[in-house]
């Protein structure tokens, strides 16, 4: 399934991966992980979520990468070409993690890198950055109580392709600030743990008010469970339009 809106064509190709496509400029958010662009990723159970898939269009204008869990060079690799621009968060650090990784600056790549807070325009690419962390008081901490994603790992990014301003909140809870956003197409996160949840994610796009909301990151394994339907009921039935990009 291919969702349409406002002239942009937006693909959900598998966990964080989102695919957008404008007149004049094609950008992904967190390509790759898990298999869902090499054809490796298998579901643990029954879920609605994009079958992985042998993906290599090395199409992109722009790639742009929230934080260290969701940086994977291969994936970056499939979807980049001679002429991308990797807009990448500056705390990933790949001895943050226990996979074998090409750092960010030994990619082939113009590379740009941004704070939690930044306004940028990249290729002519209007953007800007957002915070993205879980709450040392919330419920998405670890057995010793510190925040899973501590404030500093990550970003979220609003770009404006063709004007169209789209949101994806990155790896965080709800935070101060995301519901006055101005934001056309709201990308959440509705995993049962680890981010906002798919409650959080509705009540969150009750108070944006945008023209779409477009969940993904949810169902790649069981603890990304969740039940996509009761989260479009509930949001449509606060108002806000509401697609699944789900196979």
């Amino acid at each position: 399934m291919t969702v349409h809106y406002d002239g942009l064509t937006l693909d959900w190709l598998g966990y964080a991966t989102l695919r957008i496509e404008g007149d004049e400029s094609v950008v992904y958010f967190d390509p790759g992980r898990y298999g869902v662009l090499t054809g490796e990723w298998e579901p643990h159970a029954d879920v609605a979520h994009p079958p992985a898939q042998d993906y290599a269009a090395h199409d992109a204008d722009v790639v742009c990468v929230t934080h260290v869990h969701h940086y994977d060079p291969d994936g970056i690799r499939r979807v980049a070409n001679d002429d991308t621009t990797l807009v990448v968060f500056e705390g990933i650090d790949v001895h943050r993690t226990d996979r074998d990784l090409d750092r960010p600056a030994d990619l082939p790549y113009d590379r740009v890198e941004v704070s939690m807070e930044d306004d940028r325009l990249v290729d002519d690419l209007p953007l800007w950055t957002v915070p993205a962390y879980n709450e040392p008081d919330g419920p998405n901490v670890d057995a010793s109580g510190d925040p899973i994603h501590p404030e500093g790992i990550g970003c979220g990014f609003l770009v404006a392709v063709d004007g169209t301003r789209v949101f994806w909140s990155g790896d965080t809870d709800v935070l101060p600030g995301h519901e006055e956003l101005d934001v056309d197409v709201f990308v959440p996160s509705i995993a049962k743990n680890l981010t906002m949840d798919r409650r959080d994610a509705a009540d969150l796009a009750e108070a944006m008010d945008p023209g779409l909301v477009l969940p993904m990151h949810y169902n790649t394994f069981e603890a990304l469970e969740s039940d996509s339907g009761a989260f479009a009921t509930d949001v449509a039935r606060r108002g806000v339009p509401v697609a699944l990009d789900e196979r």
